[in-house]
């Protein structure tokens, strides 16, 4: 077997740990058949403070979830100790935090954590707030290894940071444009650079004087002066993506002043283009970023600013628990000011349906799931963690069924 089959078959075993409700259709577990979204509401509740500007979070096997906070370290929370008085992880002398959108801004474990304690992190480098992707072993901040960069010198803002493994064995890593405003660089159709993409990388080889190799599957891997660590491209700052069962990506990617967009790719829709600075979610942005015959994948969830009072999405994760069986399959995300809570999720017969079912708490920056699947959000300035369950209401009657 192959190291990266290897690598796979250990993620699948890590996700059957971590998740126990993340199982395929079919199974024994999945036979329960999901409510109307309608019929869904969230209830937060707070299980920890304290926090300095949490903004990622991770699960782990042992049933600890780790919290990046902006400045660069990384708490340890179990819900059976609480929040731990010290960092685990402190890289607070190699981060930039000059702007508020810079800082620590991604972590997860390797798919081998149990073996190797080794996190992959993504944050803004002193001392020009390069993006930058690394790998260390827990609690070891002086053997981190840097595996790949991109400059990010002129603005402060739009910086992806997310950074997750896919059923594949493959590490995913989003950026944002470059900053600003009106993308300056027209980075989001451009495919010599990084900014504004979904890469994908085999960090369990390297090849050459790289840490780690470009997948032959890659789109762009024979197209020239294509960058060919690309997976996707024409984002503008993807807040949060999500990996599911199925290996599909669920993309929140923040808009500019109309529209805030939800995208759903599949394992097969690698080089698709988003849009971005062409559009705004559906609608045209920028004419002149438009080509001919150029192929633009439609958001599967959209909103509007001035409808929901809101300003920027948090991309959220498909629920896949045990102890709502009713809401599993479905994606929740929400939006830093107005906090509503999405439900999105795919129709048997095709497309999409989508509901408000809620609110959470203020300001959400990052959602995350527990050992047992269950949902976890932070709250940024509050420095809050809550823990986020179902209630089912039962609209004839008026009945709020509790799943606690």
């Amino acid at each position: 077997m192959s190291r990266r089959r290897r690598t796979a078959a250990m993620l699948a075993g890590l996700l059957a740990v971590v998740s126990p409700g993340l199982l395929p259709a079919g199974t024994a577990a999945a036979d329960t058949r999901p409510v109307p979204l309608t019929e869904l509401t969230v209830v937060s509740e707070q299980v920890a403070y304290g926090l300095q500007r949490p903004i990622a979070i991770t699960g782990l096997p042992d049933g600890r979830m780790l919290i990046a906070e902006k400045d660069g370290t990384v708490r340890s929370y179990h819900p059976d100790t609480g929040l731990a008085a010290d960092p685990v992880l402190d890289l607070r002398a190699r981060i930039d935090t000059s702007d508020n959108e810079r800082g620590l801004l991604g972590i997860t474990p390797a798919p081998d954590f149990v073996r190797t304690g080794m996190l992959y992190v993504s944050y803004t480098s002193l001392p020009a707030g390069a993006l930058t992707l690394a790998r260390l072993p827990i609690g070891a901040p002086d053997r981190l290894q840097v595996l790949l960069t991109q400059e990010h010198a002129e603005y402060g803002n739009h910086n992806g940071g997310q950074v997750a493994f896919g059923r594949d064995g493959y590490l995913y890593w989003s950026t944002g444009d470059g900053g600003h405003a009106n993308d300056p660089f027209k980075s989001g159709q451009d495919l010599g650079t990084l900014l504004g993409k979904i890469v994908r990388i085999d960090v369990n080889r390297a090849c050459g004087a790289k840490p780690y190799c470009v997948p032959a599957g890659n789109p762009f891997v024979r197209k020239p002066g294509a960058r060919p660590e690309i997976w996707l491209y024409g984002l503008r700052n993807p807040w949060r993506f999500s990996v599911d069962v199925d290996n599909s990506l669920w993309i929140g990617d923040v808009g500019q002043g109309l529209v805030e967009e939800v995208n759903h790719i599949r394992p097969w829709q690698g080089g698709s283009n988003l849009g971005w600075s062409c559009r705004e979610g559906t609608p045209v942005f920028d004419p002149d970023q438009c080509k001919p015959g150029v192929r633009y994948v439609d958001p599967v969830f959209e909103y509007e600013h001035y409808m929901t009072e809101s300003c920027s999405v948090t991309g959220g994760v498909v629920y896949r628990g045990s102890r709502t069986p009713e809401a599993r399959g479905t994606y929740i995300a929400s939006d830093y000011c107005s906090t509503l809570a999405f439900a999105v999720r795919p129709k048997a017969g095709g497309g999409y349906e989508s509901a408000t079912i809620g609110n959470f708490p203020t300001q959400p920056t990052a959602f995350g799931v527990d050992v047992h699947g269950e949902l976890y959000v932070l709250s940024d300035l509050p420095g809050f963690l809550s823990k986020v369950r179902f209630e089912r209401v039962t609209p004839a009657a008026g009945v709020v069924a509790a799943n606690r």
